[in-house]
């Protein structure tokens, strides 16, 4: 194992009507004018922005609101958060919905905070220093972003999808209402099911250092999700079931299960990044995608974690080589994926890349993690590009 540091300061807010609370976490934390961040309008329509902005005005804490945030979160709408925050002289960040609201958000608190030109952070060109505070009200269990380091923006212009890690970016209080998961569409329910499985999967199959208690916390997890995600596919409204998933999401994602280990491999992520950029697929569908592909190409260097995993998550029985078990788990987790309704190809996922497109996200790819990456095996851009073009 690894030395590790294990930081996670997000105040967590569990259960049901806890977005009353949010003027008393704002007051904790500082706040007094809030820019309250969020998606399409769900959150409009299913009359959670009114209970918090009601809220909001009893307390006597002004607001002013900033909707948009869209799957894959664009740096022209981080732009203008940013603007809107110094021209408000705002000094809290309130997101509503799930990791693209609260990714935008994180990044408008970067650039309010800092100066400059924010990109750079995602760019790899300079480091934060400091982030204007934030809480979040989850209205979606998926990224993690709530209780996690990081961020994930697109920028339009070549349309580069980048992520940026930072402990500045940590929310402050995250709400945590299961109820307020329950009018997701089933397909980002499961997209959100795949991305938590992801999380933990990443920092699983890593052929450096392990954990015996952080595997069986990792394990836990895994089976814990693919439970209940089957549940919710055939019961959307199980209120448990959805308190297990939402939990799972923050957990997956604030470092816990990657305690011990070299931090994992995450190529399958920085994968579904390009695809993500150029397609605008949602981000647990092109995970689940290009997953099985990514898998079977480098397994081999990564036997007894494949094994393990196939035995302790996909019940797999002990029986045959290792290779063959192995395999095995890769199939039972694409059974499970199709299961619940996500892709296990490009082809399924609905892209259909050009060989000049394959060529230009592998390069992209290869830019984004600094030449090669990976941990169950190190890739380069031949082999990212060989994986693009297996997956379809």
């Amino acid at each position: 194992m690894f030395d590790f540091t294990y930081f996670t300061p997000t105040k967590v807010i569990f259960g049901k009507d806890t977005e009353k609370r949010v003027a008393e976490l704002i007051r904790e934390f500082g706040g007094t004018k809030v820019l309250i961040h969020y998606g399409g309008g769900s959150v409009v329509r299913s009359g959670l922005m009114k209970r918090v902005t009601d809220i909001l005005d009893r307390e006597q804490i002004a607001y002013v609101t900033l909707g948009g945030a869209v799957p894959n979160p664009r740096l022209s709408l981080v732009y203008e958060g940013i603007e809107l925050c110094k021209k408000e002289k705002v000094d809290f960040l309130l997101a509503l919905g799930g990791g693209s609201a609260i990714d935008s958000a994180k990044a408008i608190g970067y650039g309010v905070a800092n100066g400059g030109d924010v990109w750079d952070f995602y760019d790899r060109k300079r480091q934060a220093t400091c982030s204007l505070p934030l809480g979040v009200i989850l209205t979606i269990a998926a990224t993690g972003s709530e209780m996690s380091d990081s961020s994930v923006i697109t920028k339009e212009e070549g349309l580069i999808k980048r992520g940026y890690s930072s402990q500045y970016g940590r929310c402050k209080f995250a709400i945590m209402n299961p109820e307020l998961t329950m009018t997701l569409p089933d397909y980002q329910t499961a997209c959100g099911c795949t991305d938590i499985m992801m999380h933990t999967m990443e920092r699983y199959f890593s052929n450096g250092g392990n954990m015996e208690i952080t595997d069986a916390l990792a394990e836990g997890l895994l089976r814990t999700v693919k439970k209940n995600a089957l549940i919710l596919r055939d019961d959307p409204k199980n209120y448990d079931a959805r308190a297990e998933v939402m939990w799972a999401g923050s957990l997956a994602h604030n470092g816990l299960t990657g305690c011990g280990s070299d931090g994992g491999d995450w190529m399958t992520h920085k994968l579904e990044h390009e695809l993500g950029g150029l397609y605008d697929v949602a981000h647990g569908a092109g995970l689940a995608a290009i997953w099985g592909t990514w898998a079977r190409y480098v397994y081999k260097d990564c036997l007894p974690r494949f094994k393990q995993y196939a035995i302790r998550v996909m019940d797999v029985a002990d029986e045959g080589s290792d290779e063959e078990i192995a395999l095995k788990g890769i199939e039972a987790t694409e059974e499970f994926y199709r299961s619940i309704g996500m892709p296990t190809n490009l082809r399924e996922l609905g892209v259909t890349p050009t060989e000049e497109e394959l060529l230009d996200m592998a390069k992209k790819c290869a830019i984004g993690v600094g030449g090669a990456k990976g941990s169950a095996k190190v890739l380069k851009e031949e082999d990212m590009l060989a994986i693009y073009r297996a997956s379809m």
